[in-house]
């Protein structure tokens, strides 16, 4: 075996070894920067999502409040509505019911 011929094949397996490194070093390099730009872009998706949420939130809850003024103005005026009703079935039941009474006060029974 040639001596120079050794030191050739070492060079060579230095040379490989060497490009082998900057190859795994470039792909490492290549994974981190496509891992950032992959949260960068999962982080904008986020903020959208959550600006979206909260812009169908206010806009659910403006018009919950919207409603709930108006449902209570109808519950107002149904309530109103019952107690009249109330009231002049009482008025109409008073008579009677005052008849019924005194017929049981003042019937006498031995």
């Amino acid at each position: 075996m040639d001596p120079t011929r050794g030191q050739g094949g070492i060079q060579m397996l230095l040379a490989a070894e060497q490009e082998a490194q900057q190859i795994v070093t470039a792909a490492r390099n290549t994974k981190m920067s496509r891992l950032r730009q992959a949260k960068e872009e999962a982080e904008r998706e986020v903020a959208n999502f959550r600006s979206q949420m909260e812009a169908d939130y206010q806009k659910h809850i403006s018009e919950s409040s919207g409603n709930s003024d108006s449902t209570v103005k109808r519950l107002e005026a149904e309530t109103e509505e019952k107690i009249k009703s109330l009231k002049e079935k009482a008025s109409k039941e008073t008579s009677e019911v005052t008849k019924m009474l005194l017929k049981y006060i003042l019937t006498v029974r031995n």
